[in-house]
Parts: structure tokens; C-alpha cells; sequence
């Protein structure tokens, strides 16, 4: 992932001294098994963890001659520790390191993801409550509906997010394992309870049953995951990108003093923080496809999927780490516009209190039909002219005849689109 999306934390965890340092982290670990387990000397073993160390540009020269990475890495560490080496990797093969060392990558990872996370659930619920009745225009298909509240809007996206570090850490869990189980899985050349005590000393589960590799649906359903969850903060940027076209207004992006949204054109205030996380979640949902498509490997393995991995897997969680931050951000700096929330609940006289009439002149009336016909035609004036759809109501004597004007009234009333909100708040907020 290029630099400017890269976070240091996530970037640091991602980097070729950390991948190498859980390379070694895995041998060490393998070591100390096979150690308490007699099949190494303690001696050899204090001089390995004494001396165990590698060197960057000395893997890089012999992997341009071995053309194989694990073998580079070994050979370096190997000129470190000495004659005791020989112990290093005893029994194993290359994937039981790697797959194993990426496992410990991921969960550290999923741990970066998590406080991110945490950290927007936090800001979301707070925002949920502080405009649990602040009044706003709910719109399908684009076109305004009838009044909700901001506070809705926000309870949506903080139960979405709920869900999203749910099925993450459910998939990080997962993904957690390790295995320590020789070149086709059958534990032929070591020790079942090596890898048991590997995975304890690592912190990571054992795979119940492994080829040569662990298994990539394990893989897939963890990029997966932050794919859903990449998705569910394009939802957020997308509606907030929407809320603050010129013609609606009621949120927008902070714009912080010296800030300039257009080179062209200085009354600019663009929103290109959410707008970033669209893009981010197109990258998210190619990626997960590359991880599916790494599960049907050949027989006990091939390699089809390693290229793709050592892309996918780093730049989805730098995507997703980066990405939290920028909806914490957007939602530190959070601009809410309530009067122009009002503004445009009243437009057209107030044509979104339309059902509200509508079931009124029902009762009224008997006929839903004729009742629909009668609202249809005066919100459409409405929508053509100038004169306001309450006023126009007020006017029709297909309406006045059946409903005196202190009922015409009551359906205009923002009250009654906001008697049950508490009701959904407890149930959302009931922890």
C-alpha cells in the first residue's frame, strides 16, 4: 500500500523487519518446544535465542541466488547462531513457519482494527443520542419520504458497525491458528504436540487438520470481513457526501481554516474524506474476491495463492485501519445543520405529512382510493407552483368538507413521527 494510506502502526506491523521478526518468533517458538521436549539440547537452545537474529540485505543476496525466500531467511539467521542452526526448522516445512507467522500478523492486526472501531462506535452512539429528536427528512429512492430523526440515521449506522467488529473478530478468532504439522500435514517428521505447544507459546490456536498450509477459507472470511466493514463506512461517507449536496445541507464534512476545496473555484467545500471511503471499499470488495479465489488450492497446496496474499492481506488491513481514521475524523468534525433540516421538511408546504392526511380523509371519507387521489392531487400542485401544499389542503373542499381545520393541522405535526423514537432507542441502546 502506498505511504499516504498507510498508518505507522499497521505500516510497521506489514513490514519486511516484522514479517521476518515473526518468521523468526515462530522458530524460536518451535525451538523451545522441541527443547522442553528433549530432541533438543538446552545448551543449543540458550545459544539460538542468545544468537538468533538475520540480516535484510543478506536475505535479499541469497534469495537472488536460492530464489526461494524461506531458505534465504534461514541461511541467514544459520550465519548467526552457528552449528546449533541445525536444530532451526528441524521437521518442518516452509508454509508451517509462514502461514503460521501471518496468523500472529493478522490477530495483531484485528487488534489495530478493533480500537478504531471501538473508537467510531463510540463517537456514533454519542452523536445517536446527543440528535435522538432532531428532526430530518427520511428519503427513498433519493426523494424525501417523511420526517425521521438524525438520531435514527446515526442508530442505523452504530448497530451496522456493531455488527461489522462482530463478524470481524468472529473471522480474526478464526484466522487466529497455527500449524506446525510437516510438508503434507500428516505430522510425519514431527510431533503433534509440538505444534500444540508452539501455538500455546504464540498465543494461537491449533489448525484441527492442515495440508502443507492452513486452509484459505480462513483467510477469505477475514478479508471478507473487512470488506463488509469497508462497505458499511462507504454506507456512512456516501450518505453524509449525499446530505451535503448544495440542494440539502443539513450535514457536511468540518472544514478546517486554511483548507481549499477547489483549485478552480474558492466557494468549494467538497467532501473528499467520505468520498475517500468509497474508494476504499471498492479496493476492499476486489480483495475479498482474490482471497475466495485462493481457496481451492491444488491437493495439499500450490502457491497460486502467495503472490496474491502478500498483496490482499497487508493493503486490507492498512485500507481498513486507515479508513476508520478518516471516519473518526469525519465524525469529530461532524457539521449538523438543523434549521436547514427544517427547511427542507416544510418545502413544497409540506408535502412529506402527506400520509398522515392521507390515513386521515381515509377514516373520514370510507374509500382509500378516492382519499389517495384527493392528497395525490394537491402535493403534485404543490411540487408544479408556487402555492404550498398545506395551504392548497386547506383549500380543497374534497378535504374541508370531511376534516375541520383543526385536523388538517394535526397531520403537519412533527410530533407524531417522533412519538416512538425512545422506544427504538432503548432497544438499540439497551446496554
Amino acid at each position: 500500500m502506498i505511504p499516504r494510506y498507510t498508518l505507522p502502526e499497521m505500516g510497521q506491523l506489514w513490514s519486511d523487519e516484522s514479517k521476518f521478526r515473526h518468521w523468526l518468533d515462530v522458530e524460536l517458538a518451535v525451538c523451545k518446544a522441541m527443547a522442553e521436549a528433549g530432541m533438543i539440547p538446552q545448551k543449543s537452545l540458550r545459544n539460538i535465542l542468545k544468537k538468533a537474529d538475520f540480516d535484510i540485505r543478506r536475505i535479499d543476496e541469497i534469495e537472488a541466488v536460492t530464489n526461494h525466500d524461506v531458505i534465504a531467511f534461514l541461511s541467514s539467521v544459520a550465519e548467526f547462531v552457528g552449528p546449533d542452526a541445525r536444530y532451526i526448522h528441524y521437521g518442518m516445512t516452509s508454509s508451517d513457519m509462514l502461514d503460521t507467522a501471518l496468523s500472529l500478523q493478522m490477530k495483531k492486526a484485528s487488534g489495530i482494527i478493533d480500537k478504531k472501531l471501538v473508537s467510531a462506535l463510540g463517537k456514533v452512539r454519542k452523536l445517536a443520542l446527543k440528535h435522538k429528536m432532531t428532526p430530518i427528512i427520511g428519503r427513498t429512492h433519493g426523494v424525501a419520504a417523511e420526517p425521521t430523526t438524525l438520531g435514527l440515521k446515526f442508530a442505523v449506522w452504530f448497530t451496522e458497525l456493531e455488527r461489522g467488529r462482530a463478524r470481524f473478530r468472529i473471522a480474526a478468532e478464526k484466522a487466529s491458528v497455527g500449524a506446525i504439522s510437516g510438508a503434507v500435514g500428516n505430522f510425519a517428521n514431527i510431533d503433534p504436540k509440538i505444534e500444540a505447544r508452539v501455538c500455546e507459546i504464540l498465543g494461537l490456536k491449533v489448525d484441527e487438520v492442515s495440508t502443507q498450509v492452513i486452509q484459505r477459507d480462513r483467510h477469505a472470511e477475514y478479508v471478507s470481513a473487512l470488506a463488509i466493514l469497508a462497505s458499511s463506512m462507504e454506507k456512512i461517507g456516501t450518505e453524509i457526501r449525499n446530505l451535503q449536496r448544495t440542494e440539502i445541507g443539513e450535514i457536511m464534512e468540518g472544514f478546517a481554516g486554511g483548507q481549499k476545496g477547489s483549485s478552480a473555484m474558492p466557494h468549494k467545500k467538497n467532501p473528499i474524506t467520505a468520498e475517500r471511503l468509497s474508494g476504499i471499499g471498492r479496493l476492499l470488495r476486489g480483495y475479498s474476491l482474490t482471497a475466495m479465489e485462493n481457496v481451492p488450492l491444488w491437493h495439499e497446496r500450490d502457491i497460486a495463492h502467495s503472490s496474491a496474499e502478500r498483496v490482499i492481506i497487508p493493503d486490507s488491513t492498512i485500507l481498513v485501519d486507515y479508513g476508520l481514521k478518516l471516519l473518526n475524523d469525519i465524525l469529530n468534525r461532524l457539521v449538523v445543520n438543523k434549521e436547514r433540516m427544517l427547511e427542507n421538511i416544510y418545502r413544497h408546504g409540506g408535502i412529506v405529512f402527506s400520509q398522515r392526511l392521507l390515513l386521515r380523509l381515509t377514516d373520514a371519507i370510507g374509500s382509500r382510493d378516492r382519499a389517495y387521489l384527493i392528497i395525490q392531487r394537491n402535493a403534485m400542485q404543490a411540487l408544479r407552483g408556487k402555492t404550498g401544499f398545506k395551504e392548497l389542503v386547506k383549500k380543497d373542499k374534497d378535504i374541508t368538507k370531511h376534516l375541520k381545520a383543526d385536523k388538517i393541522e394535526e397531520c403537519f405535526e412533527l410530533d407524531y413521527y417522533l412519538k416512538n423514537v425512545d422506544k427504538i432507542f432503548r432497544r438499540v441502546f439497551r446496554k
